[in-house]
């Protein structure tokens, strides 16, 4: 029997993953290499190490500088949400999940377009990632909360 160490295949598709970076001031994005770049670095590097799963990093950027994460009405935001309801994107990662929305009721209608196009999330930093099971409860706690915010409100 010929044993050897196998180098897994490479994966048959490919997760097209769209990287989205938000910062609430203007202060800094002039800089050579600012926060929006950092986010972008870290999410290109979680791709990257995901490479043998066949994920791949779109080109396509959906950067909100200057935009409060507490409206959805973001220019970036809404040019993932449009290419996501054409079915150009698998899965979003951000750096943090507040950098998507800092709104409950805002966060649960996203994750709903992205449940309604079959679109997976990542939070790199916080091993947040609807990828996998736990991921999904992770989400649905905070899915109940933000229903029962509503109902109260």
């Amino acid at each position: 029997m010929n044993r050897r160490t196998a180098t897994p295949p490479p994966a048959s598709t490919k997760t097209r993953c769209a990287i989205y970076t938000r910062k609430s001031s203007d202060e800094g994005l002039q800089q050579d290499f600012n926060s929006l770049d950092a986010q972008r670095e870290a999410a290109e590097a979680y791709i990257a190490s995901q490479k043998a799963e066949g994920w791949v990093c779109l080109p396509d950027r959906y950067d909100d500088g200057g935009f409060t994460g507490g409206t959805m009405e973001r220019p970036g935001l809404r040019r993932l949400l449009a290419d996501i309801d054409a079915g150009k994107v698998d899965c979003v990662i951000v750096y943090k999940v507040d950098r998507l929305s800092r709104s409950l009721m805002d966060f649960a209608k996203i994750v709903e377009t992205f449940e309604r196009h079959n679109v997976s999330f990542v939070s790199v930093t916080q091993h947040f990632n609807t990828t996998n099971s736990m991921g999904r409860l992770t989400l649905n706690i905070l899915l109940s909360f933000a229903q029962f915010e509503r109902e109260i409100i």
